[in-house]
């Protein structure tokens, strides 16, 4: 793989725990080295942060939270002394003009001539009584960029229609796991029994686990599956009760990490996520499992496709039982689905194809 040959800036708002690895194998493909400028969230996000890295230098932010919801700002102290102190060779800062000391950054970087990446989620449409005014500084923030890179096509799409350059727009696709180093597990096919339906994540609201539950009660008793559970939470009792009433054979397997985590994934024949978030769906298909993922932001677009999965809308039960009963109702089909989710992180989605495309376009605008 390409290094980048120069010193390497990066701002983000907060580094969280599973985005350590992709920097610090960027950092690994920076032959002057990676310095990470990043801060801590508010006290009510449950993001759960690090500070340690292994390549790459973490550099502390302070930062300063404004307001909230659509109105939400925050302005980080210490961006420019930062910058000086690193003299990088190129920045990448996150594009979201809600972060007020990105501008004096990018101007500090531009008047050195020395490029400057943004790197985020897209620009879906805005809507309220502030939109038009959101947008044209939303439009105004974009164009000081030299290029932007998309976590998915949607988000490059949604960067193009606000008028930026589509050459200089590229697709990253959001990866929190490297190419599987281990072959795909082989799973015989076990007609006599029901099929093992999981999800593995953080017992929570916006999960919508509730839906899960009454999703597979509401399918036919002959493809009613048997519904594990992995992870902690605070809707776990809820969700415990919830599904004493409504589906009783869903096991609540707690907390897995390491091997028991690793048995569970290899033991399931299709994994689920009803609801928000979720960095458990590129895990699954490492273990070679077909996915069922509710609609978010563009990042599940790349990665679950009709070859190996379903995409589902958000808060639509009906739907999700709808996918369940299309998937457990074949279970070659789903070995088969499986193997190109298997296929696809390994050649297409994960933190080396991740870190080729920052490269890529690092080298790209040193000309």
């Amino acid at each position: 793989m390409k290094r980048f040959p120069g010193r390497l800036a990066v701002q983000q708002r907060v580094l969280p725990q599973y985005r350590a690895p992709f920097f610090d194998a960027l950092a690994a493909a920076c032959q002057g080295g990676l310095s990470l400028f990043a801060g801590q969230p508010r006290p009510d996000e449950a993001i759960a942060t690090t500070d340690r890295l292994q390549t790459a230098r973490y550099a502390p932010a302070r930062n300063l939270h404004l307001l909230r919801g659509p109105f939400y700002l925050c302005y980080q102290n210490g961006l420019s002394a930062w910058l000086k102190n690193w003299d990088p060779d190129a920045l990448i800062v996150e594009a979201n003009p809600r972060y007020l000391a990105t501008p004096s950054a990018v101007r500090w970087m531009q008047r050195r001539g020395r490029p400057v990446i943004g790197w985020g989620l897209g620009a879906p449409p805005l809507s309220g009584t502030w939109a038009g005014f959101r947008q044209t500084r939303r439009m105004r923030f974009l164009g000081r960029f030299d290029a932007l890179i998309a976590y998915s096509q949607r988000g490059a799409d949604e960067y193009a229609a606000l008028g930026f350059p589509p050459e200089r727009i590229f697709v990253a696709p959001n990866a929190v796991a490297p190419r599987p180093a281990a072959p795909q597990p082989r799973r015989p096919l076990r007609l006599d029994e029901p099929l093992v339906l999981l999800f593995v994540g953080r017992l929570q609201a916006r999960k919508r686990l509730d839906n899960l539950l009454r999703a597979c009660a509401a399918l036919p008793g002959t493809l009613q599956p048997r519904l594990w559970i992995v992870g902690d939470g605070p809707a776990r009792a809820e969700l415990e009760s919830l599904a004493a009433d409504v589906y009783p054979q869903a096991r609540f397997l707690g907390a897995r990490h390491g091997p028991e985590l690793a048995f569970v994934f290899a033991e399931a024949d299709l994994f689920v996520l009803p609801g928000t978030g979720g960095l458990a769906v590129q895990e699954a298909m490492t273990y070679g499992l077909p996915v069922i993922v509710a609609q978010g932001d563009g990042t599940q677009d790349d990665l679950v496709r009709p070859e190996n999965g379903w995409l589902v809308p958000p808060g639509d039960p009906a739907a999700l039982t709808e996918a369940l009963r299309l998937a457990l109702s074949n279970a070659p089909r789903l070995r088969a689905m499986g193997a190109e989710s298997y296929r696809i992180v390994s050649e297409e989605v994960n933190l080396e194809k991740m870190v080729e495309v920052f490269v890529g376009v690092l080298e790209a605008l040193r000309g």
